[in-house]
């Protein structure tokens, strides 16, 4: 036999040895355990009020965060495809279906749309609620999926649908009043005309409404096919999603944010998760800071100081040629919360674009929806540290 076809006859006898050695470890070890790669909390975080066998401490300052943590491998895992977890809401222009009046709760989620609610109403967001799966959800699912012992299979499979549960109703209504309608003013379309503002308020009915509904304005629209967006009088009812974040017992130990996932979460005293949300972070790989950070500013409601050797690529930044203050509201750059950082000019904040949180777009800071941000203030305090992971 030639030397070459030799050599490769022994590859393959080892190689066939190696897989036979697997097998057998396969059946002598049963279901067996697994390392799994988490870039997340301990795998033994809870929520306050739920038990942990191996509850995680407090990082130290320094102290390296644990990577890799041991989870058991569910045996009988069946894993949905997202076709078969697709909600109405993601497939055509009809509402979703609601549950009847006479349900009870909390009960089991039925679809993706339910799940997304559920989510939010545990303070695990999975961005805007649109009824459609993307990053921002399975990044949601895998969290809470980790949270209960599941594999984080990242979509909604039989087991999570068991344990995953509405609290309250599905939908809500929403009553336009006529201080929601007299604080709707157009945005400016320059720097100058924003800072000319009494309020950068919002624009729209439907995009205050959507904001309470932590939802697409799609959504809202799909929910409501009978309101007029353009012509809504005081008293008129919307349906709009059930989400209201649990009001927090006491402040956050620590926030971790995932660069490489863009989503950040705040944990308590014992390493007990408190919120997911999905942020935005630097677009220039060299503006995103990594390691320990601290809270040093909690603003909310704030005003925005535009800065134009901050916006170079702006001529009309460069031909303003000075610094202008824009007014507080929802449609401030900052959105309606500031929690500045210990390095200077990066912070964590609202921003007036929900739907396009978890991107890589900002100028360093970390973007959250304005409603993630209100209840990012009521978790942190000043000196309260921030890891932040590759």
């Amino acid at each position: 036999m030639p030397v070459q076809e030799a050599k490769s006859a022994k590859r393959r006898r080892r190689g066939g040895d190696f897989l036979a050695v697997l097998l057998l470890a396969a059946i002598v070890g049963g279901t067996g355990w697994l390392w799994w790669h988490e870039k997340h909390q301990p795998a033994s975080s809870n929520r306050k009020g739920e038990t942990s066998a191996q509850p995680a401490k407090v990082p130290e300052p320094h102290q390296v965060i644990p990577s890799l943590v041991l989870v058991q491998r569910q045996p009988e895992l069946p894993v949905v495809s997202t076709d078969a977890v697709s909600s109405a809401v993601s497939t055509s222009n009809a509402p979703p279906e609601t549950e009847p009046v006479t349900a009870e709760y909390p009960r089991p989620v039925k679809n993706l749309f339910e799940a997304q609610v559920a989510l939010a109403q545990h303070a695990i967001s999975p961005g805007a609620i649109d009824g459609a799966i993307g990053s921002q959800t399975r990044a949601a699912l895998a969290t809470f999926q980790r949270l209960q012992g599941l594999f984080p299979s990242r979509v909604l499979d039989t087991n999570t649908k068991s344990v995953l549960k509405l609290e309250t109703p599905l939908l809500r209504d929403y009553v336009v009043t006529s201080n929601d309608l007299a604080r709707l003013q157009p945005l400016g379309k320059t720097w100058l005309a924003k800072s000319q503002q009494s309020a950068l308020d919002y624009e729209t009915i439907l995009e205050l409404v959507a904001e309470r509904g932590h939802a697409y304005q799609s959504l809202i629209e799909k929910l409501n096919p009978d309101v007029d967006w353009n012509n809504v009088a005081p008293g008129t009812i919307v349906k709009i999603p059930d989400v209201v974040y649990p009001e927090p017992d006491d402040k956050a130990a620590f926030v971790i944010i995932h660069l490489s996932d863009k989503y950040l979460e705040a944990f308590g005293t014992e390493s007990n998760l408190l919120a997911h949300f999905p942020c935005s972070i630097a677009a220039k790989v060299e503006k995103r800071p990594v390691g320990e950070l601290h809270v040093a500013v909690i603003a909310p409601n704030p005003n925005y100081t535009f800065d134009p050797a901050i916006f170079t690529d702006s001529p009309e930044a460069q031909a303003i040629g000075h610094k202008l203050v824009l007014p507080p509201g929802p449609n401030n750059p900052v959105g309606v919360a500031w929690i500045g950082l210990d390095k200077p000019g990066y912070g964590m904040h609202g921003t007036p674009g929900p739907e396009q949180i978890g991107r890589t777009e900002s100028h360093g800071c970390f973007r959250l929806a304005n409603w993630d941000a209100e209840y990012l203030v009521k978790l942190v305090w000043v000196g309260m540290p921030v890891y932040v992971e590759p």
